[in-house]
């Protein structure tokens, strides 16, 4: 699965890939699949095919529709000449064809990001291949199986996603029933740690996922000092750290102080985390 010349570049071939993976992994429990980009279209296959084997689904910059599948003439013509451009200037020394690639993915990283993407780019796979792998990625059409998905499934997508447009996020999320569809203030397709984009994408995720289970009087409330649970409790209702502070009369740093041990003591990763496990527990002060 990493050789640099493959064989077929399918959405066939790419979901028996994933199930190896899957089976390799050994899980006694159903799995909570991340597809990004590309990806996404092998996990709802194979969601679709072993909906036993499936949790929940997590797609991200994802699309149901290839570039020569949506209808954009423009967009298409642009797509076939980066296709031929990467058979013919992708293992070049010079670096200039990769960073027209490479800023597309990530226009707001700097100038070690972008390098370090160049680099990374020509260390994973040759022209050739590259070039197929577009032009397999062009052809895709799964929007007939998006009604067919059973697991719960959260879409993520940058809004001024320059690699995959915003209506293709929003077209997986308006066809796989019950779907739940956050936007993300980015124009990046791969996000970036230092932009507010990616913490929300963290905090939707967890959110997403299930809270671990802790019964009403759990061991983990009661070590809680009274001012953490206040601040819990404030958590709880919804109040941003600034409303706690106002009410607490106390300093907001000393709120995120507070929050942060909270979240320790909790074994959780977010206030929204913190907030569903203090209601579905019943945490009272």
């Amino acid at each position: 699965m990493s050789d640099l010349q493959l064989g077929t570049l399918t959405l066939d071939q790419w979901t028996q890939d994933l199930a190896s993976v899957i089976d390799a992994a050994r899980s006694a429990e159903p799995v909570t699949l991340l597809g990004i980009s590309q990806g996404a279209a092998a996990c709802i296959r194979f969601a679709i095919e072993h909906p036993s084997r499936v949790a929940r689904l997590i797609l991200y910059g994802g699309y149901a529709h290839g570039p020569f599948k949506r209808g954009t003439p423009g967009p298409e013509s642009t797509y076939r000449a980066m296709i031929e451009l990467t058979r013919n200037a992708w293992g070049q020394d010079n670096p200039a064809f990769r960073q027209v690639f490479t800023s597309r993915f990530i226009p707001g990283g700097s100038a070690a990001q972008l390098q370090w993407f160049n680099d990374l780019c020509l260390k994973t796979t040759v022209g050739e291949t590259a070039a197929r792998l577009f032009e397999a990625r062009g052809n895709i059409n799964i929007e007939e199986l998006l009604p067919l998905v059973q697991a719960p499934t959260l879409v993520l997508h940058a809004r001024r996603d320059e690699v995959v447009p915003i209506s293709e996020g929003q077209l997986l999320a308006s066809r796989i029933d019950g779907a739940e569809f956050v936007e993300l203030d980015s124009r990046n397709h791969v996000l970036l740690e230092h932009e507010p984009a990616w913490e929300r994408f963290k905090e939707a995720v967890l959110a997403f996922m299930p809270v671990s289970q802790l019964p009403t009087g759990h061991p983990k409330f009661a070590a809680l000092s009274s001012r953490e649970r206040q601040v819990l409790t404030f958590i709880a209702r919804g109040l941003s750290n600034d409303e706690i502070a106002t009410e607490m009369h106390i300093s907001e740093k000393t709120v995120r102080n507070h929050a942060s041990n909270v979240f320790d003591k909790l074994g959780v990763y977010s206030r929204t985390q913190a907030m569903a496990l203090a209601r579905d527990h019943g945490f009272t002060i």
